[in-house]
């Protein structure tokens, strides 16, 4: 399921874009972030189906070598170790990814050089030589080498976030967050579980999760002139045009959450934005952000605006 780290960055890469287009109105632009924020999870959905068609492109493959003219002994009796892999057997046949493939339209009919481009560099991973150097194995050790193609492969093949990417635009930026969801989801497999594995969904509590994103988005743009003057109050020694736009759109977003959503921490708000601005922003924003908002902190705790309702939340 997706992190509200997550959530937070397509809200800010939303505010910023919505920010050059003055003609979108903000019910065009809150339904546009919604539906985005809903394309993750296809991207996630196809990044799992990868697995199966991998073995099934090498059972498909060992079948023909083991019809060619004067097939080898090998040929004829192949390590079928990674064909077998009881982890992507378990994702072929869950109950749950059965259903929301063709609901989601997974299918990868058009793209099979893809998949056989995929597997050539899969097999010359060490940890795929090792596996194979028997014919049989154990369940844990073929989730290992799951695991292993999402870390060595997924996460760190270049061609495959420019493949998604090419498939949807927002996919490039979301690559690593759903392949970090795959690797998770899959750690938590179990053999006794067989096709009945639980299969993350988009959100941890869908309303909860899509009230954040709309209401964060909506009450940052309506206070906009309000949270400027709360910044411009606490910059010495600098005129307003000169701060990052960046930067200004990242307090104003905390602000937001400051003074909007009296269940998340004083503490948490704060971090939060102080590493988005590492990511998106300068060098120096960190600095400056943190400065900035402890500031705004103490005053709008003075002025009883932090409505935090529960025990440490104003830490």
């Amino acid at each position: 399921m997706i992190s509200r780290r997550y959530l937070r960055t397509k809200t800010m890469q939303a505010l910023y874009a919505h920010g050059f287009k003055p003609f979108e109105t903000v019910a065009a632009a809150e339904a546009s972030l919604v539906q985005t924020v809903r394309n993750f999870y296809p991207l996630f959905l196809w990044l799992f189906s990868i697995l199966p068609e991998l073995t099934y492109y090498r059972h498909n493959k060992l079948e023909d070598l083991k019809g060619k003219h004067n097939p080898t002994p090998e040929d004829l009796n192949p390590n079928t170790k990674f064909v077998d892999n009881q982890v992507i057997a378990q994702i072929e046949q869950n109950v749950t990814l059965k259903k929301l493939f063709p609901k989601y339209h997974i299918n990868w009919s058009e793209d099979t050089d893809f998949i056989v481009k995929l597997f050539h560099i899969i097999e010359e991973m060490e940890e795929y030589k090792r596996y194979m150097e028997t014919r049989e194995g154990s369940y844990e050790e073929d989730k290992k080498l799951v695991l292993d193609i999402i870390q060595h492969v997924f996460f760190e093949d270049e061609h495959m976030r420019w493949f998604f990417g090419e498939k949807d635009v927002n996919w490039y930026d979301d690559y690593d967050e759903a392949v970090t969801m795959l690797y998770m989801n899959i750690s938590d497999f179990k053999q006794k579980k067989g096709e009945e594995c639980k299969i993350l969904t988009l959100f941890k509590n869908p309303t909860d999760d899509e009230s954040f994103c709309r209401k964060l988005f909506v009450k940052t743009l309506e206070n906009d002139d309000e949270y400027e003057k709360i910044i411009e109050s606490k910059i010495q020694n600098w005129e307003l045009d000169r701060v990052i736009g960046m930067d200004m759109l990242l307090m104003k977003m905390a602000i937001c959450e400051l003074t909007e959503f009296p269940e998340i921490p004083v503490k948490v708000t704060l971090n939060e934005y102080i590493d988005l601005s590492k990511n998106y922003s300068s060098d120096k924003s960190k600095i400056f952000i943190n400065g900035v908002l402890d500031k705004i902190i103490v005053d709008l705790r003075d002025q009883n605006k932090l409505n935090k309702t529960g025990r440490g939340l104003f830490q």
